[in-house]
């Protein structure tokens, strides 16, 4: 079982919402701060959001900000990425990872970016959106 799933994606129209979903397995989920990234096509990954492993602490880009909720549930080990208001430009595939170098509050604000590779790393899930 990999150690990071992530599931929830698929295609909207502008305006329209999705709840990914990130679960983990396989290790001490809760000791890990999970980032939230996306890749669009022919673009480099970015980072969306970042959620302290209490969630506690949470950033995001500005680009998603008041449009996304991170959210995390450590008894089911899983987090979570409400997204509303979608755009065309959210299209791209998301990744949710996470790293044992992402233990502050700076790393937060810094939305779970460190050099690559992480601990843990999904296969990530497509998000579309067009008219």
């Amino acid at each position: 079982q990999l150690p990071l799933v992530e599931s929830g994606g698929d295609s909207v129209q502008p305006g329209g919402s999705l709840r990914l979903s990130c679960q983990a397995s396989g290790f001490t989920f809760d000791w890990y701060a999970i980032g939230w990234f996306r890749q669009a096509p022919g673009k480099g990954r970015e980072a969306v959001a970042c959620i302290s492993t209490a969630g506690g602490w949470i950033n995001y880009a500005d680009s998603v900000k008041g449009r996304f909720t991170v959210s995390r549930d450590n008894k089911k080990k899983q987090v979570y990425l409400q997204m509303n208001n979608l755009r065309p430009e959210d299209t791209g595939i998301y990744y949710c990872a996470a790293d044992h170098r992402i233990s502050t509050r700076e790393d937060i604000q810094n939305l779970c970016i460190v050099p690559p590779p992480y601990d843990y790393w999904g296969k990530g899930t497509q998000v579309t959106v067009s008219v």
